[in-house]
């Protein structure tokens, strides 16, 4: 029975080895399928047309999801005096700021509809992209009227980062309306091109994309169940046939030595002159 359950045992761990072996390619596959359908998205998304911010984004509403990467234009003028570094932020594995400035926007496609019941005309945070140092000489935005393009995100949490004045550690949509006033929009537009161009110093950003939980690939993960089982059962058929031999051992008086001494026992029955009654 102990060399059956080395046996058993060994065909467990081959089992349970096959079973991860199966998970790591459910992952995989279900990356494999989540990128290629992450790419699809991106060529679709790259033959669209941008639309205004205004049709996609109204100011003061809120932010679907799927807008995450929809290239959209608005128009307006960059407010310099409010502008902003994010610091903390990573480029190509170096980590800088990203510019953010306010643009007090004069139109996003509506021709003013999406905020004609607001107090005035929204504003809108613009990541003109990225630069390795707080101190860069790229920092100053076109002035006048300017057409920006660029891919909507949605606005982060608020942080509670201790940084220098003219520093933040988030892109908060919240906490910039209470700084630089509202109405404003709960997304903010990472910048492709503008119109004038601006300082080559600040390096553009590539396209946000929706982030979302690992992929699976669902076949695999049965297969990968059904070699654990397989490893269990295993397991399982050993202590039955050691139950099964226990009781087998326990039904044979032959092998039973208490029944063994109740054969051989004399009798206690009573007796009569000396006799056996």
């Amino acid at each position: 029975m102990i060399a059956l359950l080395f046996v058993f045992l060994a065909a467990a761990l081959v089992c349970g080895r096959l079973g991860v072996w199966q998970l790591d390619r459910a992952y995989e596959r279900g990356d494999l399928a989540a990128t290629h359908a992450a790419a699809d998205e991106a060529a679709r998304l790259a033959d669209e047309e941008p639309e205004g911010l205004g049709v996609l984004l109204p100011p003061q509403t809120t932010f679907p999801g799927d807008l995450v990467g929809r290239q959209t234009w608005v128009e307006g003028e960059y407010d310099a005096s409010q502008q902003l570094l994010v610091a903390g932020r990573a480029l190509d594995g170096q980590t800088g700021y990203l510019v953010l400035t306010p643009l007090r926007v004069s139109d996003d496609g509506t021709e003013g509809a999406s905020w004609a019941g607001l107090s005035g005309a929204p504003v809108l945070p613009v990541v003109r992209g990225w630069v390795p140092t707080a101190d860069s000489a790229a920092l100053d935005p076109p002035s006048g009227t300017v057409r920006v393009t660029g891919y909507v995100q949605a606005s982060e949490a608020t942080g509670e980062g201790d940084l220098p004045a003219g520093q933040t550690d988030e892109i908060s949509s919240a906490a910039l309306a209470g700084q630089w006033g509202g109405p404003i929009y709960s997304g903010y537009v990472v910048l492709a091109s503008s119109d004038p161009a601006q300082d080559e110093g600040v390096s553009l950003l590539p396209r946000p994309q929706i982030e979302g939980g690992e992929g699976l690939d669902l076949q695999n993960l049965f297969y990968a169940l059904q070699w654990w089982i397989f490893g269990g059962f295993a397991v399982m058929l050993w202590l039955r046939l050691v139950r099964d031999e226990a009781r087998g051992s326990a039904a044979d008086p032959d092998e039973d030595p208490f029944g063994a001494l109740a054969r051989s026992a004399p009798s206690t029955g009573p007796t009569v002159g000396g006799h056996q009654a």
